[in-house]
């Protein structure tokens, strides 16, 4: 069962994440807080949003999305921040329930697509995406600044 998330779902959502994060080798990056969290999914100017896959009552993996701009098309379209289940409940369709679930949402908005980010040595996801309809992009890079970089750019 998929279901939107609420906001009693902050702290399992945060579970998720830090488990995503062990996953992808990224535990080192995390800087959670239930508070911004909360504010960002549930506050009256929430950015974002999830979804959230149950199986034998007790919820094991969700989905987060936000939205983009598309300055080629002038429209917004979603972008899927995390997808994650939990290892013991892969295999199941659960990630494809949570996949699907995001791209109704894009649907219901009128969305001209829907974009995530895979990291290339995750060669499971990859097959996921693809098996799904995904083109998975090898002409584009993420370009990040952050911290001290960051900081430094912003300087006049």
């Amino acid at each position: 069962m998929i279901r939107a998330a609420t906001e009693a779902d902050v702290p399992l959502l945060l579970h998720f994440i830090r488990e995503l994060s062990r996953y992808e080798k990224l535990e080192h990056d995390l800087d959670m807080d239930a508070g911004r969290l909360r504010e960002h999914l549930f506050g009256p100017k929430a950015t974002c949003g999830a979804f959230l896959a149950e199986c034998d009552g007790r919820a094991v993996g969700f989905a987060l999305h936000f939205a983009k701009f598309s300055t080629f098309k002038c429209r917004s379209f979603l972008h899927l921040e995390d997808l994650f289940v939990l290892p013991e409940y892969r295999g199941r369709g659960l990630g494809l329930a949570l996949l699907r679930a995001v791209a109704a949402e894009a649907v219901r908005r009128d969305c001209p697509r829907l974009e995530w980010n895979v990291l290339d040595w995750n060669e499971p996801a990859i097959g996921f995406y693809r098996a799904h309809g995904a083109d998975v992009l090898d002409d584009w890079s993420i370009c990040r600044v952050t911290g001290a970089a960051l900081h430094q750019l912003a300087k006049p």
